[in-house]
C-alpha cells in the first residue's frame, strides 16, 4: 500500500485521496490477496515434507524461509501483472488514465481495477504452478 502511495505521489501527482484513487488502490490490494491465497496449498505440502526430515528448530527456520520465498514470488508476480496491465491499457487508449484518476474519474478507475483483478485471476494458476514446482518433493524410486 505504501509503495502504491509513493508511486502515486511521485510520478502521477496524486496528493489528495479521492474515490477514484481509493478504488484503484483497493484493486491492487485485492489482487495481492488473491495471488497470496494461492500459496497456502504449496506451503502445506512443503511443511508436510519438511516435517519428516528435520528437527524442530530447523523445521521452523526452513518453513519460514520457504513461506517467505513463496510470498515473495506471489507478490512480485502481482506487481508485474499490475504494471504490465496498467502500462498496456494506458498505451492502448487515447486518454491518460492516471490523469483521470487524479481528476476523480471513477469510471476509468473501475475499468483499470477490473482489468487488474481479471488478469490476476487468470494468471493465479500459473503462478501457483510455478510455486509448486519449487516444493522439494522426494524422488521416486525407478520402476
Amino acid at each position: 500500500y505504501k509503495i502504491v502511495q509513493w508511486v502515486g505521489r511521485k510520478y502521477y501527482g496524486i496528493k489528495d485521496y479521492n474515490l477514484s484513487y481509493s478504488i484503484f488502490v483497493s484493486a491492487i490490494i485485492i489482487s495481492v490477496g488473491i495471488m497470496i491465497s494461492g500459496i497456502v496449498q504449496p506451503l502445506i505440502s512443503s511443511f508436510r515434507l519438511l516435517n519428516q526430515s528435520s528437527n524442530s528448530f530447523m523445521l521452523a527456520f526452513e518453513y519460514i524461509t520457504i513461506g517467505a520465498v513463496y510470498i515473495a514470488i506471489a507478490y512480485m508476480a502481482t506487481i508485474l501483472i499490475g504494471l504490465i496491465s496498467t502500462f498496456l491499457y494506458s498505451k492502448l487508449t487515447p486518454i491518460s488514465e492516471f490523469e483521470e484518476i487524479r481528476n476523480n474519474n471513477v469510471g476509468v478507475s473501475l475499468i483499470i481495477s477490473s482489468i487488474l483483478i481479471t488478469l490476476t485471476l487468470l494468471t493465479k494458476n500459473g503462478v501457483i504452478l510455478l510455486i509448486e514446482s519449487i516444493v522439494p518433493y522426494p524422488e521416486l524410486p525407478p520402476i
